[in-house]
């Protein structure tokens, strides 16, 4: 057996292993965060002021995304791995040293700029529909202005998982955005009872610091030794500009369709952005608990063995991951579509959140959960191409798509409208259809570059997962027709827990490999403890 054959399937229980701790880590902050939904759409529902924070909120994400999220994870994690499998160890510290002085200059830099021109920003490109209430444009300025610190606070805490991540620390990183929802939380139970929905936006200030904090222990744990400097004349600190550049342009379109999404909701019924962004996040929380763990724990080590020139390794690392998402990823968003009133109602159906608001975020839901699956295969094949250093390729397919999704939003919001339906589910859709036409990009174009992609498994992994959800969709479909005017408990608790049941018994009976290594290594621990 040769070398290759046998570190992949090491590399790929490696991958598995980290997997499945960040997914603990991330079903745990999903948790979260879905128990701080609960209590904002409880205090808030879709209300003006949930919308003017929604709005203002989306200002502070985006820098901290334009400077230090997608664009330092693609850039910073392969640069360092690099020079830390290379064993230049004080070079990697430099590094972050360096990218982590920038971050907090930048960050800051644009920060005081936007809260200088926050009028301005309000009022001529984010949410110019909310002029015609004096009261919400302004409640939306100093909203915003409240919670920009976030944005360089976030900057360095995604730096720091930037270098966890790089030494195989996945755990301590996956809890971080679990601590940013306590935060919101406390602000929503604590603060906003006395200062109402500012309350709300110093949760997510005082959330971005736990954020921070909670990683510093282990950060000092590795003994890494920081130093006062730019690095502009350091070849690894050029290596992460030259990579990010392309990323930022792609993350800055991204960024530019949530901005379109606000403007043209903002101008749409009261609680159209309220109700994007609720659906938005719960169409995100299996998202993040499937595919950003596997991508999470698959990005180091694809980088590594592409630093060692393996190929078909990261070709075997990839097609595994791949499969693994698709497994988990189509049955979520069959349960999705079909479950989303019941679940929407379990959820926020109490105090301010009425049934006007479950519709509105029920709508934008049906149109999100469609595009679950492409967002989660592209999560997996964008980390991939990152890995291999190569920003440009996702970044280029990715604004062709988004660009798309920008006409795709007029379109669709102005289709809906004349058809009578809600024209907020129309920017859904386009983004679900704009994403999964970047996922069919990417997946060509990964192709090429590997000289293949094991195809086979992953198109068999495919299959089975849609065979075994389309079982378990016409269960479910059953189960909504026969029980229907019940509790939504019924419908849609009990309505998951029996789904998800029949979705394994027909993975079972296809005989998946996924859930038969799963049974085997279950086995063995009830073996070794009946012991």
């Amino acid at each position: 057996m040769s070398n290759a054959e046998t570190t992949a399937p090491s590399a790929n229980r490696q991958i598995a292993r980290a997997a499945g701790l960040v997914m603990a880590a991330f079903i745990f902050s999903q948790l979260a965060g879905l128990l701080r939904q609960i209590f904002v759409a409880k205090a808030f529902g879709t209300s003006l002021e949930m919308d003017a924070f929604n709005a203002a909120n989306r200002v502070a994400e985006t820098l901290f995304n334009l400077v230090a999220g997608g664009a330092l994870g693609s850039a910073f994690i392969p640069t360092f791995t690099d020079l830390l499998t290379r064993e230049r160890r004080d070079e990697a510290w430099q590094l972050a040293s360096a990218v982590g002085n920038w971050v907090l200059i930048i960050l800051s830099a644009l920060s005081i700029l936007a809260a200088i021109f926050a009028p301005q920003v309000v009022r001529y490109i984010l949410a110019p529909g909310f002029a015609a209430d004096p009261v919400q444009e302004a409640l939306t300025i100093h909203l915003m202005r409240l919670m920009l610190p976030s944005a360089a606070i976030f900057g360095l805490s995604g730096l720091v998982m930037g270098i966890l991540n790089s030494h195989q620390v996945f755990f301590v990183p996956a809890l971080t955005p679990s601590m940013y929802q306590i935060g919101m939380i406390f602000g929503v139970l604590v603060l906003s009872p006395r200062i109402g929905i500012d309350g709300l936006a110093w949760g997510v200030v005082l959330g971005a610091a736990a954020h921070l904090l909670l990683q510093i222990p282990t950060l000092h744990k590795r003994r890494g030794t920081y130093t006062l400097t730019l690095g502009l004349r350091m070849p690894p600190v050029r290596e992460v500009m030259r990579l990010m550049g392309p990323r930022l342009l792609g993350v800055a379109v991204v960024q530019l369709n949530f901005w379109v999404n606000i403007r043209l909701a903002s101008t749409m019924p009261d609680g159209s952005v309220t109700g994007l962004a609720f659906a938005f996040i719960l169409m995100l929380m299996p998202q993040a608990a499937i595919a950003q763990s596997v991508a999470t724990a698959a990005m180091p080590t694809l980088a590594a063995q592409y630093s060692r020139g393996k190929l078909d390794e990261v070709r075997g690392s990839l097609a595994a991951s791949l499969r693994g998402v698709l497994l988990l990823s189509i049955p979520a968003a069959v349960g999705l579509i079909l479950l989303r009133a019941p679940i929407i109602t379990i959820l926020y159906q109490r105090g301010e959140f009425t049934a006007h608001s479950r519709q509105l975020v029920a709508w934008a839901l049906l149109w999100y959960a469609a595009g679950l699956v492409g967002h989660s295969v592209m999560e997996i094949l964008a980390r991939a191409f990152y890995a291999l250093h190569d920003t440009k390729t996702p970044v280029t397919v990715g604004i062709i798509a988004m660009s798309l999704n920008v006409v795709f939003s007029f379109a669709f919001a102005a289709i809906f409208e004349r058809i009578g339906w809600m024209p907020h589910g129309g920017l859904a859709l386009a983004n679900s259809l704009a994403t999964a036409l970047e996922t069919v990009g990417l997946i060509i174009l990964m192709r090429r570059r590997l000289n293949g992609l094991e195809g086979g498994r992953v198109w068999q992994g495919a299959l089975q997962a849609g065979i075994a959800a389309a079982g378990m969709g016409f269960f479910l479909w059953g189960w909504l027709a026969f029980f229907n005017g019940r509790s939504a408990w019924l419908l849609g608790g009990v309505g998951i827990l029996f789904g998800g049941f029949v979705y394994a018994a027909l993975l079972f009976i296809l005989r998946v490999d996924e859930l038969q290594m799963v049974l085997g290594f279950v086995k063995v621990k009830l073996n070794a403890k009946a012991q």
